[in-house]
């Protein structure tokens, strides 16, 4: 009988503007999360909005207004697996107005 996958959670925080939603997505794509046709139409989706850089943080950053605004207003988890672990990432907003959202 094979080896038991590990569960591993991981909570993304940090300032506005750091890159956190971005990074969160960018590790998702690589680990398999999500497939590449998603991450190429979210590609072309953020170019229409000028948004280019944003492409792997809508991979979490599924409001209208957080793709608007191009910052993370709520919570967002995803849950995917790789061929040693289970993984659950939560992303957090950064912004001061929605720190209550973390919490």
């Amino acid at each position: 009988m094979g080896k038991e996958k590990v569960h591993i959670n991981i909570v993304v925080i940090g300032h506005v503007d750091s890159g956190k939603s971005t990074t969160t997505g960018h590790l998702i794509y690589k680990l398999g999360g999500i497939d590449k046709r998603v991450i190429e139409r979210f590609e072309k989706e953020a170019a229409e909005m000028n948004k280019r850089s944003f492409k792997y943080a809508w991979v979490l950053d599924k409001l209208k207004a957080e793709r608007e605004r191009g910052i993370t207003i709520d919570i967002a988890l995803w849950k995917f697996e790789t061929t040693k672990y289970y993984c659950t990432v939560i992303d957090a907003p950064g912004h001061r107005d929605f720190i209550k959202n973390m919490i």
